[in-house]
Order: C-alpha cells, then sequence, then structure tokens
C-alpha cells in the first residue's frame, strides 16, 4: 500500500521516527499496540505462531507500506500477529486513533484511509483466493511474479512458511519450476 497524498502529510507531521534492527520486533502476537507503522525503508514480517509453536507468515512488508493489527487498534484486544524487522528497518509510527480523529476532521485524508483500507482488503482476498484456489506450485509461481523483488531479500525458510509449505517442498517446487 503507497501512501496517498494526505495520509502521507499527516504521517510526516504526526509520526515518531523510530529505528529498527535486523531481528527485532516491532510487537508481539498477544501485545497491545495502538499504532499504525509506515515503512521507509527495510522489511518486516508480519507472522502467526500456533499454540504447538508453529510459525505462519501472514506478510512481508517493505518500503512504503503500512502495517498495524487492526484487533489491537480497533478492539483494544492484543496483537493477533508479531511483526519483527528482517532488515534494518526505518519506521514512522503513528498512533491509530490519532489517524481516526484527523480523518473525522479531513474528507480527502479520509478518502486517502478509505483507499489503503480497500487495498488491503483486496491484497487479502488475493492471499485467501491464492491459499484456498491455487497448488502451492501456483503460489510459488505467483510469488516470484508478483514480488520479485523480495526473492533476494528473505529466506527460503520465510518464503516456505508464506506459500504454506516446508522448506523441503518449496525446493522440490523450484526444482520443478526451473
Amino acid at each position: 500500500m503507497n501512501t496517498d497524498n494526505h495520509l502521507a502529510k499527516l504521517l510526516t507531521m504526526y509520526g515518531q521516527q523510530q529505528s529498527f534492527q535486523r531481528h527485532e520486533s516491532i510487537f508481539c502476537q498477544g501485545d497491545d499496540d495502538g499504532h499504525i507503522y509506515f515503512v521507509q525503508t527495510g522489511l518486516l514480517k508480519a507472522y502467526y505462531v500456533s499454540s504447538e509453536g508453529k510459525e505462519s507468515i501472514k506478510s512481508f512488508v517493505a518500503e512504503g507500506n503500512m502495517i498495524g493489527s487492526l484487533n489491537s487498534v480497533v478492539n483494544q484486544a492484543g496483537c493477533s500477529f508479531s511483526l519483527v524487522a528482517l532488515e534494518a528497518s526505518q519506521l514512522l509510527r503513528l498512533p491509530f486513533s490519532l489517524l481516526v480523529d484527523k480523518a473525522a476532521q479531513s474528507h480527502p485524508l479520509a478518502n486517502d484511509v478509505i483507499q489503503q483500507l480497500l487495498a488491503l482488503a483486496m491484497k487479502k482476498e488475493q492471499r485467501e483466493f491464492e491459499f484456498l484456489s491455487l497448488s502451492a506450485e501456483q503460489r510459488y509461481q505467483r510469488f516470484l511474479a508478483q514480488a520479485p523483488q523480495l526473492i533476494d531479500r528473505i529466506t527460503q525458510s520465510d518464503m516456505a512458511r508464506y506459500l504454506g509449505v516446508t522448506p523441503v517442498a518449496l525446493s522440490r517446487i523450484k526444482k520443478r519450476c526451473g
């Protein structure tokens, strides 16, 4: 999600600059975190951990994109996922409540927020479609086509967890796809 003009101005005016080193947590599953984060530089990984300790990757968040736990900011509950820096990252952190207050006062900002939420909803719909309708090989091929800029920035283990396969299965898929 790239920010639109009014949202970018809000982030610049009110966003708190934060730096994270590689492998440093931004927030953990279960934490209360009422912020949204805009990635200026770096790469983040959003992931779930099951009660058995199994990690599943929700998404990778690169430069120019935003993320926050809606469960935490809307429901005032714990974050439903964890967020960690895969690279040294510079983020802008903005309280979600400030975004809501400012959007209520500005129609253009509210439109920018709606566009961001629509883009997020479309991304989530696409991810659901891939998991429910495509084979692991098809998911891999789509990932290569849609996110070539991430291929050299993530580990094979993380790619496998994102695709919902084991690293061994990913290796086999890669051999079949050439």
